[in-house]
Parts: C-alpha cells; sequence; structure tokens
C-alpha cells in the first residue's frame, strides 16, 4: 500500500504544468495509479468522501487521473478534455488540497473526455452534471489550476466544517 501525502494550497507543484507520459513509461503510470488509489482510499476513510484525484496532488506531476466512484475504478491517462456544448451550471467544489474550503464556481454541464487506460488503449467518456463537474475539477489539476482560480468574489468562498476531517 502506497500512501502518499496530499499536498495542500500553496504548494508550488499544484501550480505546475503536468507532462504526457509516453509509452515506455507504463510501469511508472501503473504506479502512479496505484498510489493515486491508495491515497484517495485513504482520504475517503479519514475524511468520509472523495471520488477522484490527480498526480500533481501526490507530487507526482504527469498527467494521470484516478477516479473511484461505488467501487468503479478508472485511471485516465494523458486525459484530453473539452466541453461538448455551451451549457454551464454552478456548484460549490471542494478540493482534498484545500479540505472544508468550498468554492461556488461555473462548470460545463456536459464533457467529453479522451484518455488511454492502463493498457494503452484509448478510451472515452461522455459526462454531463457531477460527473462532468468532477472530471472538469480534476483535469484542471494537470494545468496547474485549482477551483480557488474560479472564484470570482470573496463570496465565491466559504469553509465546510463537515468535510474539515475527523477530529
Amino acid at each position: 500500500m502506497a500512501i502518499r501525502e496530499i499536498l495542500l494550497l500553496g504548494h508550488d507543484h499544484l501550480r505546475a504544468e503536468c507532462a504526457p507520459l509516453e509509452d515506455t513509461q507504463k510501469e511508472l503510470a501503473a504506479k502512479v495509479a496505484e498510489d493515486l488509489r491508495d491515497t484517495l482510499l485513504n482520504f475517503r476513510k479519514n475524511f468520509g468522501f472523495g471520488r477522484a484525484i490527480a498526480a500533481p496532488q501526490i507530487d507526482a506531476l504527469v498527467r494521470i487521473l484516478y477516479m473511484n466512484i461505488s467501487g468503479e475504478e478508472t485511471v485516465f491517462v494523458n486525459p484530453v478534455l473539452e466541453p461538448v456544448d455551451k451549457e454551464t451550471f454552478y456548484v460549490w467544489d471542494d478540493c482534498f488540497s484545500f479540505p472544508g474550503l468550498e468554492v461556488w464556481l461555473k462548470r460545463y454541464k456536459h464533457v467529453r473526455i479522451k484518455y488511454l487506460d492502463l493498457n494503452w488503449q484509448e478510451q472515452e467518456l461522455l459526462a454531463d452534471g457531477d460527473l462532468a463537474e468532477l472530471l472538469q475539477h480534476e483535469y484542471d489539476h494537470l494545468d496547474g489550476i485549482l477551483a480557488v482560480d474560479h472564484a470570482q468574489t470573496s463570496k465565491s468562498l466559504r469553509f465546510n466544517k463537515d468535510k474539515m476531517g475527523k477530529a
């Protein structure tokens, strides 16, 4: 089990643009994916929530996302995300890198994400609503963008004590 420390807001590596992986780096991709899984499950145990995590959050500056929803795992290697249309919605967004802080922000309602799986096979997923928001949040991490960057005013930020971890 490789539980990694989650980088917190203010760490320079959260602002880095991550490098794509080459097909010669399959072992690295598998290792990072395993660390992301273990770290996400540990975070979920300690904080009571968590569906996905991005490689830079564990100080791995590569383009990998890991998602675990209801036990179903997906690893996204070198993802490319794009909106399907211009429809948007607002949501309170949170992040492992700043537990308890939520940001009111706008996201696309429908997105398409193309990626490689761990067998280096091309995959595509269409997502709507909450899943679309989640994928946009994690994808932003790969380009050094954080949810707080989307805050439009100071009223776009709030603390949620229920998401600050177990005492």
